[in-house]
C-alpha cells in the first residue's frame, strides 16, 4: 500500500494508525480474513492480539461479514473492552465480495452503537476498513 503514485511504501498498519504499544483486540477472526494484513498488524505490534482483556484496549479490529447478524449488536459489543479514547476499525468485505456490507446499514448501526464513522480505506484486495470513533462532545 502507498501513501502516493512513486511514495515509499506504507504497512497498512501505519495507516491504521497501529504501532508498537497499542493494545490491540482482534475480533470476528475466521478462515477468511486477509492473513497477510494480520501478520503486517502482529509485526508492527511486535506482540499478540488481545484475547482476554484486563485493562481496557486502545484500538478494536472487528472482522465483519454481511451474514454474521446484527452489525449494530456486534459493534456495541466490539465496545466492551475498548478505552474512552480508543478506536474501532471495521474490516469487511470489498464492494462485489461475498459479505459486503452496505453503506447504509454501516451508518445505522453505527448510531445505534453510539459511534460515527471516521474514514475509510482499502487494506486489501478482498478487505475495506471503517474507523470507527466516540463522538466528541457537544460544542456551545
Amino acid at each position: 500500500m502507498s501513501t502516493a503514485p512513486g511514495a515509499a511504501s506504507t504497512s497498512s498498519a501505519a495507516v491504521l494508525g497501529i504501532g508498537p504499544g497499542s493494545a490491540v483486540q482482534e475480533l470476528g477472526w475466521d478462515s477468511d480474513v486477509d492473513d497477510a494484513l494480520r501478520t503486517d498488524i502482529l509485526d508492527s505490534l511486535g506482540e499478540d492480539f488481545v484475547y482476554e482483556a484486563i485493562e481496557a484496549v486502545d484500538v478494536v479490529l472487528l472482522w465483519w461479514r454481511d451474514d454474521d447478524g446484527d452489525l449494530g449488536d456486534g459493534l456495541v459489543d466490539a465496545l466492551t473492552d475498548l478505552s474512552a479514547s480508543g478506536y474501532l476499525w471495521l474490516f469487511s468485505p470489498r464492494v462485489g465480495r461475498d459479505g459486503y456490507v452496505d453503506p447504509s446499514d454501516l451508518a445505522e448501526a453505527a448510531l445505534t452503537a453510539g459511534l460515527a464513522l471516521a474514514n475509510t480505506t482499502t487494506v486489501s484486495k478482498t478487505w475495506q476498513a471503517q474507523k470507527l470513533v466516540r463522538p466528541k462532545g457537544s460544542r456551545r
